[in-house]
């Protein structure tokens, strides 16, 4: 009830438990609510300076990403050469094993042509009528077939200029008609190995200096009149 004594006054009988209960409450509230400085609400300061940290860090591993793929291109490009040197070197040995069991004929081959040449002789001295003849020719035939399966040829100098890359002069002899360093007798022909020369022609030149002109009507020789 209301005290009369006073006039505007109000009274209230509240238990002293109740108003314990309010202030706990009130204080329990008070403890929730974080306050602005605490650490886990950082300041705009800190937040920027976090950011400006990450920032750094993803510059860093873009970096390192991008050394990575300058040296992964590098390192396919020397294992790019490193394949093209393997392939080269596996293709010249193959060619060198090649040229070393075709070569490998050479000294037999060698050792045989006298004997071609001796048939060949044998042939240019007989008479046409010789009925050995045949049979040597037969047997040249045969031989130098059997020398073409291996990759051996002959070729022939008469008539042609000499040449020493191919010819051994073993003689020289006066040819009327012929001209000067012609090719006018062979005692055996130029034998090749898979195109490379394994023994010179052995011929025998005309006579005269090689590359002199023709004499012209009238020319004794002796030079112009004085």
């Amino acid at each position: 009830m209301p005290d009369e004594g006073e006039k505007g006054s109000f009274k209230a009988d509240i238990p002293p438990s109740v108003l314990e209960d309010a202030l706990r409450s009130v204080e329990r509230t008070a403890g929730e609510a974080p306050a602005p400085d605490t650490p886990g609400e950082p300041a705009p300061e800190g937040e920027a300076a976090r950011l400006a940290a990450l920032e750094a860090e993803v510059a860093r591993l873009l970096a390192e990403g991008e050394q990575a793929r300058a040296q992964a291109a590098e390192e396919h490009d020397r294992l790019l050469r490193a394949a093209a040197d393997l392939d080269n070197y596996r293709k010249r040995a193959a060619r060198e094993k090649d040229e070393v069991r075709q070569q490998a004929v050479a000294p037999i081959v060698k050792d045989l042509l006298p004997a071609v040449d001796n048939l060949e002789r044998a042939l240019a001295a007989a008479p046409a009528d010789d009925a050995m003849a045949g049979g040597v020719r037969m047997v040249l035939k045969q031989v130098e077939e059997a020398l073409g399966r291996h990759g051996v040829t002959a070729r022939s100098a008469l008539g042609l200029p000499f040449d020493p890359a191919f010819q051994e002069a073993i003689a020289t002899t006066d040819a009327p008609g012929a001209a000067p360093g012609t090719v006018v007798a062979e005692h055996g022909r130029a034998w090749f190995l898979h195109g490379r020369l394994l023994r010179a022609a052995l011929v025998a030149v005309a006579a005269g200096t090689q590359g002199a002109p023709p004499a012209g009507p009238g020319d004794d020789g002796a030079g112009p009149a004085a």
